[in-house]
């Protein structure tokens, strides 16, 4: 898919027949816009729609597209394109989405502008095709999470040499770390509702905002690969027990180079469910390491893979952030997610003793 970074649309009004059919023409020889219409507009972390589409020539292009931009207005969107998330979401369908072999939505268009910050998705409709997305309390059963692990650990495997990465994916870098973000959304939400919170999450909150630099600093210790960086229940689709179906991997805009046990642990403690974590995770764990071992030039013993999962449970408190602020006007759909979301995490949180990993490491 060519790079185009100065052709972006400012919002999903502004795609129309001429820069549809121009856009899809370079994957879709042949194609011929007829008519665009944008639907479902959704004003998220991003601008997300769906876009209907006609055509005198489909060329096998579908008739809905999920579309993802900027959000269209200031001051988020320039705070959202600071983050460098939309750039590199895009580079990543761009250059790599149907090399690594996971499954992810099919790509048509994916196009950034590194200056600006801005970029445009057009994706698989994944709604359309049938594809099933989390409502926060449906989880992946183990049987599904070892499948997913096998995936993770082929793209972890794949890019576990920095001579491979730099040849097929010299873009993707260590994860940006922001000064301040988080910090200040998990002590208004330790500040203002302290009952909701349970005293492990508490205590790893306070120890986050005292001092993040080097809890960063230890979630970067490890090997190194690509790794996807934010694999919970929500950036997952399928998750339903389906003979035969994979899960597939959404929403790639924090991929980084980093420890593979990043994304394992942030996986099984956050798509999961707690009973089926508790029961599972040392038998997925292991089920992990044999291909990561088999495979990598830097084997990791069980206990090392341990010791680094409880280390990264504690991330689930950043993860929180903007939960715990327990916003009052949001929708009914995004209280039930957000609820089972802090409530994975507490669990994990306190069952992995978290807290105790970090302090062994010197964090205190």
């Amino acid at each position: 898919m060519p790079y185009v970074p100065e052709d972006v649309p400012e919002d999903s009004s502004a795609i129309d027949p001429a820069w549809l059919n121009a856009a899809l023409g370079s994957r879709h020889p042949g194609v011929r816009v007829a008519g665009v219409e944008a639907v479902d507009r959704e004003e998220l972390t991003n601008h997300h729609c769906r876009l209907r589409v006609e055509y005198d020539e489909s060329a096998n292009c579908p008739d809905t597209m999920f579309c993802k931009l900027l959000p269209r207005d200031s001051p988020a969107r320039e705070a959202v394109a600071a983050t460098g998330m939309g750039l590199r979401e895009a580079r990543f369908y761009e250059s790599m989405a149907m090399e690594i072999g996971l499954r992810v939505p099919t790509p048509y268009v994916a196009r950034c502008d590194p200056k600006s910050g801005a970029f445009v998705l057009l994706l698989e409709d994944l709604k359309a095709t049938g594809a099933g997305i989390s409502d926060g309390l449906t989880t992946v059963d183990p049987d599904a999470a070892a499948r997913a692990l096998e995936d993770l650990a082929a793209l972890h495997v794949r890019f576990s040499s920095s001579e491979r990465r730099a040849a097929e994916a010299g873009w993707v870098a260590a994860p940006m770390y922001q000064p301040g973000y988080g910090s200040a959304m998990l002590k208004a939400g330790l500040d203002e509702y302290p009952e909701r919170l349970s005293a492990d999450f508490a205590s790893l909150a306070r120890l986050y905002i005292d001092g993040p630099e080097a809890l960063h600093a230890l979630w970067q210790e490890g090997p190194k690969t690509v790794i996807h960086g934010d694999p919970h229940i929500g950036n997952l689709f399928d998750p339903v027990p389906n003979p035969g179906m994979r899960t597939g991997f959404l929403d790639w805009g924090i991929i980084s180079t980093g420890t593979p046990l990043r994304d394992v642990s942030y996986f099984m403690n956050l798509s999961l469910s707690i009973e089926d974590r508790r029961a599972n995770e040392e038998a997925l764990l292991r089920h992990y390491l044999d291909i990561w071992n088999s495979g990598s030039e830097f084997p990791l013993s069980f206990d090392e893979a341990w010791r680094s999962h409880r280390i990264h449970a504690a991330y689930c408190v950043l993860a929180c952030c903007q939960i715990v602020s327990f916003p009052s006007g949001q929708s009914e759909a995004r209280r039930v997610f957000s609820e089972a979301f802090l409530a994975r995490s507490e669990a994990a949180i306190s069952d992995l003793d978290s807290l105790s990993a970090l302090v062994e490491s010197g964090i205190d």
